[in-house]
């Protein structure tokens, strides 16, 4: 049985390196770095964007639904990236509904790969450091689990993973994740909104003082920071032994 589940593994893990070159490959052989980093091609890929989204807004935002989940399983991608594209594309009402239910989504296929294949792994390696939170768990699952949504302070895969420790149940992992990200990607969202405005209104590259000075980025971008600090504190508590 040991056997197996570690062939399973290799396999696994084998097709997300094989997948992740070729979508690296394919990506860069359309694109250069000097292209995607270059000011003229996100404004002209912006305009592309906004005419795609126009014509048909419905299959544009599932087709981004579905490249959000893949970003975080298997691809493993922070969050932060994916909501400030989701901004960028879709404003922050929309970009926000797509990028929650897109990230909560992933995650739960990701809390699935980890309590099945990485379990024994997690628990060896992070028992003991979180076994305070094994006892809070247990007391309130979903409510703890919303809390450790929203104040984060742990990379986001690992995030993902730890709560399969303490054997959450999987409607409670998914609603928490759904509901605990969303101040924080809806903040993340509206500064890629926010940059999209400032494309628009920018035919050249605009100075950082005046993206930063722009009401649509440092609205936002203030309450993210705000937030972060409020997380810190809040952490303190929560993860004290």
């Amino acid at each position: 049985m040991m056997e197996k589940a570690k062939k399973i593994k290799i396999i696994i893990g084998l097709s997300y390196l094989v997948l992740l070159t070729i979508f690296v490959l394919l990506f860069f052989s359309e694109f250069s770095i000097q292209e995607i980093t270059s000011y003229d091609f996100i404004k002209d890929n912006r305009l592309y964007f906004l005419k795609l989204k126009n014509s048909n807004l419905f299959l544009i935002s599932i087709i981004f639904l579905i490249f959000t989940i893949l970003w975080v399983f298997p691809f493993l991608g922070f969050g932060s990236p994916i909501a400030l594209v989701g901004g960028f594309i879709f404003g922050k009402w929309i970009g926000t509904l797509i990028v929650v239910i897109g990230l909560s989504f992933g995650a739960t296929l990701l809390y699935l790969f980890g309590n099945y294949f990485l379990k024994n792994y997690i628990r060896d390696n992070f028992l003991k450091k979180f076994k305070e939170l094994e006892n809070r768990f247990k007391k309130s699952e979903f409510m703890y689990l919303l809390i450790y949504r929203m104040i984060g302070g742990i990379p986001w895969q690992l995030q993902c993973l730890l709560p399969t420790l303490f054997n959450v149940r999987l409607r409670n992992y998914y609603f928490s994740t759904l509901i605990g990200i969303i101040p924080g990607t809806f903040l993340i969202v509206s500064i890629g909104s926010g940059l999209d405005k400032v494309i628009e209104q920018n035919s050249k590259v605009p100075k950082i003082v005046d993206i930063i000075v722009s009401p649509e980025i440092y609205i936002p971008l203030l309450a993210f920071i705000s937030l972060i600090l409020i997380s810190i504190i809040l952490r303190k508590f929560f993860y004290k032994n």
